[in-house]
């Protein structure tokens, strides 16, 4: 039997995680278990380390955080048919999804147990530490546009599907939710409009968008505004603080889907250092009013993203046995943002998250295993 660590969040808002051994688990029927070479750091994880049991309060501790994984398969379950020993894999490891709520399915340790229709084959071109950045950027994207209770679309193929006619805005398009989107968008056959920095417009542009808008600009709403008219609107896919409210003023004068599909929820981007939960809790209600009052005033539909809720629904399959595979052999989807590595081994996640939460921009912070 390997033998297993991780890095653990000891108790709730406890810091620096804590390397030690944890048991090795073998999979069940249709899952598998990597030896993972690379993982990346998402905002929910140092979101979870700093906000306690106000976020993911199912969770027991000592916990095991991470979402983004890539590795080689070691062990195979006896009903999969799709993996075999020593493939190359890339997975979104869904341990902190409050109907798998299992350490073993947890990313921030060498051996991660995946379930089979939540992780891809990855080609020998594509290196662990870029295939890391995908699974859940993916998955967030992909549970906003394609779900019967968000934007609906039509799922993404390869080659991309016949285009649609209709456009999709993608507010925050150089995040890693926003670079995931693009392209499945694009697969799917919708032409895309986003904002991000002006540095950063030639990533967005490199990925297919057809116009992309400085978000810091005061006249950014008007200006998208203008480009949407004429366009019939897939709807809005909102990243970012403050991406809500402006998605909301832009749909108001489309033509077409207007619901807005959020993927940021509206928590202070700094936690208040007294009176912690009723700050908090003040602002994220009072923050949901307004988009209610707004949104019900312009016959706007809008529903908060949960990226895991694709593991138990058609969308799962769809992304990561279907299309993503196919897509990164065609080189038709690229493993975006870039990834960048920032340290090697599970003491070094810690650290990564550190880093994270200071800010990124057209990155994900990776570290090696």
């Amino acid at each position: 039997m390997p033998s297993n660590r991780a890095a653990y969040l000891t108790s709730a808002k406890s810091t620096p995680l804590q390397v030690k051994s944890v048991p090795y688990t073998k999979p069940d029927a249709l899952e598998i278990v990597i030896k993972s070479h690379a993982a990346a750091i998402n905002p929910l994880d140092h979101i979870k380390q700093s906000m306690g049991d106000l976020l993911f309060n199912w969770v027991s501790y000592p916990a095991i955080l991470g979402s983004d994984v890539a590795g080689e398969v070691v062990e195979v379950g006896k009903d999969v048919a799709r993996f075999k020993v020593g493939d190359r894999v890339v997975g979104h490891a869904i341990g902190l999804a409050k109907k798998h709520n299992f350490a073993s399915h947890c990313g921030f340790q060498k051996y991660t147990v995946l379930l089979t229709h939540m992780a891809s084959h990855i080609p020998a071109t594509i290196p662990y530490v870029d295939a890391a950045v995908i699974p859940l950027g993916l998955s967030t994207a992909a549970c906003g546009l394609f779900q019967t209770d968000q934007l609906a679309m039509q799922l993404p193929s390869v080659p991309a599907a016949k285009p649609t006619g209709k456009t999709l805005l993608v507010w925050g398009g150089s995040t890693s939710v926003g670079c995931n989107a693009i392209q499945l968008a694009i697969a799917a056959g919708y032409e895309v409009i986003t904002t991000a920095s002006p540095r950063n417009f030639e990533l967005v542009k490199r990925l297919g968008v057809a116009e992309a808008f400085d978000y810091r600009s005061p006249t950014v709403v008007e200006d998208i505004k203008k480009a949407i008219k004429g366009r019939i609107s897939a709807g809005a896919l909102s990243i970012g603080q403050g991406a809500a409210e402006k998605c909301l003023d832009i749909l108001t004068t489309c033509r077409g889907n207007k619901f807005l599909s959020m993927a940021s929820y509206p928590f202070p981007q700094t936690p208040p250092e007294r009176f912690v939960v009723p700050q908090i809790a003040f602002h994220y209600i009072t923050s949901l009013i307004f988009l209610w009052i707004k949104a019900r005033r312009h016959g706007i539909r809008r529903k908060f993203i949960f990226g895991d809720t694709l593991v138990d629904n058609e969308i799962g399959p769809a992304m990561y046995e279907h299309f993503l595979p196919e897509a990164l052999a065609a080189r038709s989807f690229v493993a975006a943002p870039k990834s960048e590595v920032v340290g090697h081994g599970l003491e070094s996640i810690q650290h990564a998250m550190d880093l994270h939460k200071k800010g990124v921009s057209a990155k994900k912070i990776v570290v090696t295993l």
